[in-house]
This record gives structure tokens, C-alpha cells and sequence, in this order.
């Protein structure tokens, strides 16, 4: 798996509380902001993947 770059544009408001809650889990702000859209992406998968389950075995 390769790695691409993605450039962010933010207040300093923002980057300051990104910073707060990176460093309370001992972590860059990169990896934070990773780990929290790969969770998030994780998340949004494991819904569809529920709702496809129950349109299939006909659960409302």
C-alpha cells in the first residue's frame, strides 16, 4: 500500500485543539487525524455493511 499526501488548510483555533487531544493520546497530529478518519471510514463500512445484512435477511 503506498502513501499519497493531503494538505490541510485550518484556523490556528483548530490546529491548537487538534494538538490538545493528539497530545492527551500521545500522538502527532498526523497520526490523529489518520487514526481518526480511518475509524471514521471504518464506521461508515460497518453501517452499510449492517443495512445490506438486514435488507437481505429482511430485518426492518
Amino acid at each position: 500500500m503506498g502513501t499519497s499526501v493531503l494538505s490541510l488548510r485550518m484556523d490556528g483555533e483548530l490546529l491548537e485543539r487538534l494538538r490538545q487531544h493528539a497530545a492527551r493520546r500521545g500522538m502527532s497530529v498526523q497520526d490523529y487525524v489518520v487514526r481518526t478518519l480511518i475509524r471514521d471510514d471504518f464506521d461508515e463500512r460497518f453501517q452499510a455493511a449492517v443495512e445490506e445484512t438486514e435488507r437481505f435477511y429482511g430485518v426492518t
